[in-house]
Order: C-alpha cells, then structure tokens, then sequence
C-alpha cells in the first residue's frame, strides 16, 4: 500500500512563496511519477505539475509555468513543490498523487494513490 502525506500549506500574502512537501512511503517511490493537483471551490481538481521518476521530465500547467517548481529526492521519498509569486487565484487544496505504474507518466499521468491535501490560501 503506497501512503502520501502532504504538508506546507498555509496562509500567505499575495507574491509571497510557500514550499509544498509530499512523503510517500513504499519502497519502489524511484519508480513512480509523481504529480501535485489543486481543487478550488466550485471547481475541478486540476493538475498543476508532474516529474517522473528520474527527474528528467517535468510538466507544468500553463497557470503556473514560470512561478512554480516541481523537485523530488529520491533518498527521502519526497516530492516539493515551491510556489513563488502567489496569487490569490492559486487558492486550493493541493493534492499529491503517484502513478502506480512502473517508469511510466511521460505521456500520460494515471494516478492511483493520493494524499489527504493541504490547504494554500493567499489573500491579496
């Protein structure tokens, strides 16, 4: 069973930064895409940002492409992402998700397993 725990999430004020961190337990973690989406109110959950296994591939949402940026340690089975810039329309839970296929997500990011979310609320 692969767990995720995010954390990070807070209150901060518009062009501010916050960092977000997501722990997946499991042993295979270097074998796992892994993506962070938001869901604000009323809307749909939408990916923000994925990095495969290896690190070698990146995506971001056109939104934040530029202000965002998504890292994983493999030694600690963590995936990051620092968020600069905030604005208030960046308000949403933000989920951590993995891709439970092995060395897979370049193309398409299926995610199996995610985290409880943590909120991220900037006023402005």
């Amino acid at each position: 069973q692969v767990q995720l725990v995010e954390s990070g999430g807070g209150l901060v004020q518009a062009g501010g930064s916050l960092r977000l961190s997501c722990v997946v337990s499991g042993r295979t973690f270097s074998a796992y895409t892994v993506g962070w989406f938001r869901q604000a109110p009323e809307k749909e959950r939408e990916l923000v940002a994925r990095i495969t296994w290896n690190g070698a591939y990146t995506y971001y949402a056109g939104s934040v492409k530029g202000r965002f940026t998504i890292s994983r340690d493999n030694i600690k089975n963590t995936v990051y992402l620092q968020m600069n810039s905030l604005k208030p329309e960046d308000t949403a839970v933000y989920y951590c998700a993995v891709d439970p296929r092995y060395y897979r997500g370049t193309i398409t990011f299926e995610p199996g397993y995610w985290g409880q979310g943590t909120q991220v609320s900037v006023s402005s």
